[in-house]
């Protein structure tokens, strides 16, 4: 528990903490009496129609504040950390950790291993349970935290232990059951490693957690991802095609299951598995409503199911043989790029005078198992569409940048980019309707 307060960083304009004259450099200290842990102490203690605030001046003069409110009303302050804590680093040395495989010489923020509940409440991170305590616990059930994401990978517990390099991480998976008892809603992930959690191991705990439905909503099953950068690291094995089409035979075979005793499929499979297997991705009823999209459950779909919806009211919403010739490009990762290329054939079908080329871009800077558009660089974009035609511009997929900016994984900027490959370059976000109209504007 800070001492020191939290640092505000701004006030908002006609706030309530304007009118008290409170200012960005000044430190909140206790609201009610009551120290303030984090962020969700904040919000539970500013509801009240009457609190009193201490405030500390950066001179260290102390101000206690009688403030009447409306219930639920904001004090209208941001502070320098939006969690007002430290992030929890995670104390786990996981056999399939990406950040371990990656290679070295990038920004620190980049291998920095979060494991902390709170952020998969405000971010949707998943966590592994193992530094919650039972302080943790309380807090969560008190202010009614959900859902809390959760990596569980095995329910096996000396399993869990050996996979996580973590002696509590067995008797941590006892926390579901507190968090079950008190009706708070998760969701759950399995990172599938060769040899170790798949197969019967794999069966074996969507039924332990079959247990959890309907506080557990949904479960999803990932496969491994494999950089090249794994020397000295426990020695896993990429997922075959026919390893793929058993992962999928087995997972939806849970979902008849869970059908019949839920209503609910309960368990996916990630699209990476239905790729590498050379099956196609399940139709929109299967997701329901999409829970694990950030897993990578369900976005080919919803990606192609939003692109034709776009296309049909374009179609009937403007007349097709008066739009201008156009020329341009599209570059994504390996894993959606038969999708991407099929969508951009249905754009030059329906607009023959517009030409699409979609380039495929092989993670040189990960290693070629990586096949995310997600994780390509600024560099491997710029060696491999180097000399291409590349036509009025370039399209390319927001989730390539940093959030909020225009930087790629490995620092390179997109104005470099643009200036190296002498193209526009156009960030396209992830939706089927965004993808159509920046290929038609």
């Amino acid at each position: 528990m800070k001492k020191t307060g939290h640092r505000i960083s701004r006030v908002l304009p006609g706030s309530i903490a304007e009118e008290l004259e409170i200012e960005a450099g000044d430190r909140i200290l206790a609201i009610d009496n009551t120290n303030i842990e984090d962020i969700f102490d904040y919000q539970f203690l500013v509801q009240d129609s009457y609190i009193e605030v201490l405030v500390e001046k950066p001179d260290g003069e102390q101000w206690l504040l009688e403030v009447d409110k409306e219930y639920d009303e904001d004090l209208g302050l941001e502070f320098e950390n939006g969690l007002m804590d430290e992030y929890r680093h995670c104390s786990n040395r996981c056999v399939f950790c990406f950040i371990d495989q990656m290679p070295p010489g990038m920004r620190d923020t980049l291998y920095f291993k979060d494991d902390d509940a709170r952020l998969s409440f405000l971010q949707g991170n998943y966590v592994t349970l193992t530094n919650l305590s039972v302080h943790d616990i309380d807090r969560i059930c008190r202010y009614r935290l959900s859902p809390i994401n959760i990596s569980f990978h095995t329910m096996k517990p000396e399993l869990r232990c050996r996979m996580l390099n973590n002696c509590f991480a067995g008797e941590a998976l006892k926390k579901v059951d507190l968090l079950y008892e008190a009706d708070i809603h998760m969701n759950g992930q399995i990172v599938l490693c060769k040899g170790l959690n798949d197969g019967q191991e794999l069966e074996f705990s969507i039924r332990e957690l079959m247990k959890y439905v309907p506080c557990l909503e949904s479960l999803s099953v990932v496969p491994v991802g494999l950089t090249k950068y794994r020397e000295g690291l426990y020695p896993l094995e990429p997922f075959s095609k026919e390893d793929a089409k058993e992962v999928i035979r087995l997972i939806e075979g849970f979902q008849k299951e869970c059908c019949e005793k839920f209503g609910s499929h309960f368990v996916h499979a990630s699209d990476e598995w239905y790729i590498l297997a050379g099956q196609v991705v399940p139709e929109e009823v299967r997701y329901e409503g999409f829970l694990q999209l950030e897993n990578g459950v369900g976005m080919l779909r919803l990606l192609l199911n939003e692109f034709e919806n776009a296309l049909e009211q374009r179609k009937t919403g403007e007349r097709v043989l008066e739009r201008k010739a156009d020329e341009l490009s599209m570059a994504t990762g390996l894993l959606a790029y038969p999708y991407i290329r099929k969508m951009a054939e249905r754009v030059m079908e329906i607009w023959p005078q517009i030409c699409i080329h979609v380039y495929p871009i092989t993670n040189e800077f990960f290693g070629e198992r990586i096949t995310v558009s997600g994780l390509i660089t600024g560099r491997d974009l710029l060696s491999q569409l180097r000399g291409k035609n590349l036509g009025r511009r370039l399209l390319l997929p927001e989730n390539m940048l940093r959030s909020g900016e225009d930087v790629f994984l490995d620092d390179v900027r997109t104005g470099e980019l643009e200036k190296a490959l002498q193209v526009s370059i156009n960030i396209v976000k992830s939706s089927g309707y965004d993808f159509l109209n920046a290929i038609l504007s």
